[in-house]
């Protein structure tokens, strides 16, 4: 049975990005600051609602306060996505 020819050339390996090495650990008020956002706009959509006449947090601003909560929520887990 007839042998198959070795390789010639070397398999391609694609060349190192700076970009990945050149990051480093996130600063130490990283992870508080994204867990108080989270809890905060949690903490914030619970007291709107067990307000029964919606006069808490801010009554001015109505039914708004869902998006102010949700808002905060929402800025907390985007800070997940660049947790290192």
């Amino acid at each position: 049975m007839p042998e198959s020819k070795g390789r010639k050339k070397s398999t391609y390996t694609p060349p190192r990005t700076a970009g990945a090495a050149a990051q480093g650990p996130n600063p130490r008020w990283f992870v508080p600051v994204m867990l108080t956002l989270m809890v905060l706009g949690l903490l914030w959509v619970v007291t709107f609602y067990i307000s029964g006449v919606h006069q808490y947090p801010v009554p001015q601003i109505g039914r708004w306060n869902l998006g102010a909560g949700f808002g905060l929520m929402l800025a907390g887990f985007l800070m997940t996505t660049r947790w290192r």
